[in-house]
């Protein structure tokens, strides 16, 4: 796994705030936020969850590089997606993809067209569908893919979705999908760092 995805709306930065809480200190991988929000408010959600998760929070800028335990959140009015080499962000003004812009849709085809299996995404609390059917096409790629349970959103209609498409290999609140995501992460890498023959490198 080398890089997560995560899209939210209604009820959505509560979601996130479990989540990323419980992520470690450790975890080494670039996570990548979409969250319908009014416009006006993304700054202050960036510094909130900067407060009370152990990672970095900042909003995305264009050509930025990705960084391990950093949280990049989409800006206002724009799609968020990844440079052809997968290392960096770009963003575009393209028409709203399901009414919205930034669009979870348009982040996880981005994933699943660089990263592939090599990824992990997510669908928190929202009204809709945007990114339900871009989950099921990571995960038929061989991606982790995860959703909120209804029980713990306040809208269950993106992972409400992907559920119900297949789409989500892990439905369960925001902080057990934290751990169970933590740990894909730390088997990833103790197998990146083992050679085939089983030594370490």
């Amino acid at each position: 796994m080398k890089i997560v995805a995560a899209g939210a709306s209604t009820g959505g930065p509560q979601a996130l705030a479990a989540f990323l809480s419980g992520l470690p200190a450790g975890f080494h991988r670039p996570v990548l936020v979409v969250q319908h929000m009014a416009p006006g408010f993304t700054r202050g959600l960036a510094d909130w969850l900067g407060k009370i998760t152990p990672l970095r929070v900042k909003i995305g800028t264009q050509g930025e590089p990705l960084s391990g335990g950093t949280v990049y959140i989409a800006p206002e009015g724009t799609h968020m997606v990844l440079n052809r080499s997968g290392d960096s962000l770009r963003f575009s003004d393209g028409p709203p993809l399901h009414m919205v812009r930034p669009s979870v849709s348009m982040l996880f085809r981005s994933v699943a067209e660089v990263y592939g299996r090599d990824s992990a995404a997510l669908l928190f609390s929202g009204m809709g569908a945007d990114g339900a059917e871009e989950l099921k096409q990571l995960r038929n790629l061989g991606a982790a893919t995860f959703a909120q349970d209804r029980e713990s959103s306040v809208v269950w209609g993106m992972p409400g979705e992907a559920v119900r498409l297949e789409g989500a290999e892990h439905v369960g609140p925001p902080s057990v999908l934290a751990a169970i995501l933590s740990g894909m992460a730390a088997g990833s890498s103790n197998r990146a760092e083992t050679t085939d023959n089983g030594e370490r490198r």
